[in-house]
Order: structure tokens, then C-alpha cells, then sequence
């Protein structure tokens, strides 16, 4: 295919924002480029008016239903700029023989420094003593130090990994529940695995690190929270499907729980007048987590490359099977 007939459509805000190569380099190989101008992934009545006339597709977390795989015509790929596919109706995609690649292990690390700067901020109340500070008192709050205390990793993939090797110099027992062992890596830093129960049981922390699956969708409920241990801290910068919010709420407002820290939502963005935003015991980001210069500019590079080499015929080095 001649790359000078082809529209690709990129939609993550962030894309070549770091490196500006990365979009100076695809608008001078292919004939047209779309850029999302929100700064919100598209929903999927947005995607059907624009992806009729698209052959390549840079996607972030944009609703890519069935309804808009119909529309594609003349799609040949979807080059997600990230890990997750769960947004894209991958089944939809494969019937029509679209291509799906993603960008593995991209993102990790700048995850992974979200993770362990929202603990750090968390155990020692770093936002609140900022906010009274800057409005002129001089605070002395609760804090606790890592040192002796238990850090849960609910999920010990490539980014449950980085967070292990980041907390090592912390001087804190780090246990880790994953359906797949790497007891090598465990061996190596000092990871304990353990059961759900037991991870729940024990750590003051409990970072989540998994991905969105049918079995694990909804899967910090009442019943994941009241495991938990009283007084500890919940930290997510995976997925907000993975979070029941309501029942997230309940287990902050009595107590159960000590403090949040989330990075991701079920809706996003939240909103002001979420309730968990109205609540000074948890910190809240933008869903940032890949949103360093490394990671962009990894993510920008293989969704670039794969997405151009397909629309080239060529095989994609990231294929999502």
C-alpha cells in the first residue's frame, strides 16, 4: 500500500508531545494525519463519524466498540498506544482482519514511579502538608515511615516488577500475589509470594498491578476491602474497572481504610462532584502513570512503527494475538 494514499488517525493526546520527531515523521510519510483535538480519549459515536475514511488507527483509551469496527472501511490497523486492549473489540477487529498491536513494557517504569511516589505520598500525608503549609500554617500530621512496614503487590507483572525493584532500598517486607509465578525474580528481590487472602491480611499497602479481565473487573469490592487490613492504604494506577467506587467510599468514610491514592477511574475524568474527590484522605491524579517523556516517547516510537509497517504490508513486531 502506498503510504502517501493512507489517513491515520492518532488520538492520544500526549503522542510526540516529548519528541515532536515522532509527528513531524508520520506527516511526512503518510498522505494525512488526524489529531484528536479533545483532551479526553473519543467515545464511540465520535470514533463512527471519523473512521470510515481512516487506513491506520493510533489509538489510546478510546471506545473502539464493534459499531466502530463496522464503520471502518478501510482500516488495516489499530496500533495502541499503551498495553490494555480491553477498550477494543478485539473479536470485531479479527473478523474483519484488522490488526491489533500494542506497546508492551513501554510505560512500565513511569508507572511503576507513580506507584511508589503515591505510597510515599500517602504515608506521609505529602499532599495535605503542602496545602496547609502554602495557606500559612505549620502542621504536624500523622505520618508513617515504609521502613518495617508491608507492601502488597496485587499483580507482579512487568510493572508490579519495576515497583518491587524501586521499593527494595525502602526497607519494607514486599509481598506479591500473581496468577503467574516468577519465583527467579522473587528469589532475586526479595519478594515473598503469597495467597490473596494473605496479601490482604498483612500489608499496609496494597498497590494494584493487573490487568482488566472478566474475573477481575469489579474486583475491589466490600469483600476485597474488609480483607484488607484495618487501618492500610489502597493505591491503583492499573485500571478504575478494577475499583467498585461506592464500596471504595464506604470503606474510607467508616474508617476501614486509611487513605487512597488513584490514578485511574471507572469514568474518566472523574468530575469534581465525585464523591471520592470530595475526600481529604485521598489523593487523585489524572491518570498520569505513563504520562513521563521516556514512556511517551516508547509508546510514540512502537505504535508509530508498528502501525506504519503494517500499512506497508509488513508484519508489526507487537502484535496483540
Amino acid at each position: 500500500m502506498d503510504l502517501k494514499e493512507c489517513r491515520v488517525l492518532v488520538t492520544p493526546t500526549t503522542f510526540g508531545t516529548s519528541d515532536p520527531h515522532l509527528r513531524l515523521e508520520l506527516e511526512a510519510q503518510v498522505g494525512e494525519v488526524v489529531y484528536n483535538h479533545t483532551s479526553r480519549p473519543l467515545k464511540a459515536a465520535e470514533l463512527r463519524e471519523l473512521i470510515p475514511a481512516v487506513d491506520g488507527f493510533i489509538a489510546g483509551l478510546d471506545e473502539i466498540s464493534g459499531e466502530v469496527i463496522e464503520a471502518a472501511r478501510r482500516l488495516k490497523v489499530i496500533a495502541r498506544y499503551g498495553v490494555g486492549v480491553d477498550n477494543i473489540d478485539l473479536p470485531a477487529a479479527r473478523q474483519r482482519d484488522i490488526l491489533v498491536t500494542n506497546t508492551p513494557g513501554a510505560n512500565s517504569k513511569a508507572v511503576a514511579e507513580l506507584a511508589v511516589g503515591l505510597i510515599l505520598s500517602l504515608a506521609r500525608n505529602i499532599p495535605q502538608a503542602s496545602l496547609e503549609t502554602k495557606s500559612g500554617g505549620w502542621p504536624r500530621l500523622a505520618v508513617f515511615s515504609l521502613e518495617g512496614k508491608t507492601v502488597g503487590l496485587y499483580g507482579l507483572g512487568a510493572i508490579g516488577k519495576q515497583v518491587a525493584r524501586r521499593l527494595a532500598g525502602f526497607d519494607c517486607a514486599i509481598l506479591a500475589y500473581d496468577v503467574a509465578e516468577d519465583r527467579d525474580f522473587d528469589a532475586v528481590h526479595s519478594v515473598i509470594l503469597c495467597s490473596q487472602a494473605e496479601l490482604l491480611e498483612k500489608s499496609d499497602f496494597v498497590s494494584l498491578h493487573c490487568p482488566v479481565l472478566p474475573e477481575t473487573r469489579g474486583l475491589v469490592n466490600a469483600a476485597f476491602l474488609k480483607r484488607m487490613k484495618p487501618g492500610a492504604f489502597l493505591v491503583n494506577t492499573a485500571r478504575g474497572e478494577l475499583v467498585n467506587e461506592a464500596d471504595l467510599l464506604a470503606a474510607l468514610l467508616s474508617g476501614r481504610l486509611r487513605g487512597a491514592a488513584l490514578d485511574v477511574y471507572s469514568k474518566e475524568p472523574p468530575g469534581a462532584d465525585h464523591p471520592l474527590m470530595q475526600l481529604p484522605q485521598v489523593i487523585a491524579t489524572a491518570h498520569m502513570g505513563s504520562h513521563s517523556d521516556g514512556a511517551t516517547n516508547a509508546m510514540g516510537r512502537m505504535a508509530l512503527d508498528d502501525c506504519l509497517a503494517v500499512l506497508r504490508g509488513e508484519a508489526p513486531r507487537y502484535l496483540v494475538r
